[in-house]
């Protein structure tokens, strides 16, 4: 089956999904003229937002030939902002001569992608109640490219960046200067063929990308290493964290080397390009995001959340989670009227369970740490 018609699947479920819950999250199709362009965006409000309390912005941009709501569908964060809460919006970019929707951070036409992006900033801002200081983004493939190129000409707006399989253009990484050091995130498999991992005449090297911005936030040259527990052996790759810390404001940059990964987004919904499924990104890399603003770091209550990678979800069969990092937890499943369906007391490492009946569920884990995940149980 091909990736979009999975994707569209997954979109009519999504549907379904937010269909149960009309007076909760909404996800809304809006669109402003910049520079005589009509831009489109979508953008997710989650249940608990409340206009009396500023909330983070997170950017989540398409790769090349890709289009927003595929975006949403394949990294999703919006189980994490239903708990985190934080609005997400997904923009479009625009069509080339061939129709594939793209972003012009290879200098190839005149429009002004990082122009629409600052206004768009400010459009949400005008209409919603946003942080400013904790505006962030991230992206696949271009959309990662794209998101460097925030980092380097609006780091007076962006509180840092996550990149999966996206890279930068070496001119561009030798002319960076950034006004404020940014923090970074780099996820990116060792065997993408699409954007390579050792590089090209265009593209730098993702170690050398990454040195580059530990220079960046002063951080310590030599990262600390961790290998990601290996929970699913069958997705044929492995995962080491490297963590770079001492940084200018206690800035890190972190680099998820995805040995044996191909062009993908690490714990999305369908496998395509060789996918890693020890680890979600979107976990992830909003762990790494809720430590930082503008103007510091985040709050304390924040950090302390965790956001836990339950897969596969939507699921037919069982629900893996994994409690590895955690110790012993308290996991609670609630049923959307509020009534608790099944509990598992003093949970530790990997374990699975399956829900009673079709549906949505919400899982709540309770401990040194807190944390919820939205999950659908298909027939």
């Amino acid at each position: 089956m091909k990736l979009k018609k999975i994707l569209y699947t997954f979109f009519l479920l999504s549907c379904i999904s937010q269909n149960s819950e009309l007076f909760a999250q909404s996800t809304i199709s809006k669109s402003f003229v910049f520079e005589g362009l009509t831009r489109d965006y979508r953008i997710y409000i989650p249940a608990i937002y409340n206009s009396n309390t500023p909330v983070p912005l997170l950017f989540n941009l398409h790769g090349y030939t890709s289009n927003n709501i595929e975006q949403e569908l394949y990294a999703d964060f919006r189980p994490i902002a239903d708990t985190a809460n934080f609005i997400i919006v997904h923009p479009n970019g625009t069509p080339d001569a061939g129709g594939s929707l793209n972003w012009n951070n290879f200098g190839l036409s005149q429009i002004n992608d990082l122009g629409f992006l600052n206004a768009l900033i400010d459009t949400i801002a005008n209409n919603y109640s946003i942080n400013l200081n904790r505006v962030y983004s991230t992206g696949m493939s271009k959309g990662g490219f794209m998101s460097y190129d925030l980092a380097c000409q609006l780091s007076n707006r962006i509180a840092a960046i996550a990149s999966v399989t996206g890279t930068m253009l070496t001119a561009k990484l030798n002319a960076c200067n950034p006004s404020r050091v940014v923090p970074v995130m780099q996820i990116h498999g060792t065997a993408d063929g699409t954007v390579p991992y050792l590089g090209n005449f265009a593209f730098a090297p993702v170690e050398t990308l990454v040195e580059a911005w530990v220079e960046k936030n002063n951080c310590n040259t030599t990262p600390i290493e961790i290998e990601i527990p290996n929970i699913n052996t069958s997705d044929l790759t492995t995962a080491t964290r490297f963590l770079y810390t001492g940084g200018t404001n206690g800035n890190t940059v972190e680099f998820y080397k995805i040995n044996g990964g191909g062009h993908s987004w690490p714990g999305a919904p369908i496998n395509v390009n060789i996918t890693n499924m020890d680890f979600s990104a979107c976990r992830e890399i909003w762990r790494f995001f809720s430590q930082y603003s503008l103007n510091g770091t985040a709050s304390i209550a924040e950090t302390n959340k965790i956001y836990p990678h339950v897969f596969p979800n939507p699921s037919s069969n069982n629900f893996n989670i994994n409690l590895t990092e955690l110790g012993n937890t308290n996991v609670q499943i609630y049923n959307q009227i509020g009534q608790i369906v099944n509990e598992f007391k003093n949970q530790t490492g990997l374990f699975y369970f399956k829900l009673p009946s079709n549906g949505m569920y919400y899982l709540v884990l309770n401990g040194d740490k807190t944390g919820a995940q939205k999950i659908i149980q298909l027939p």
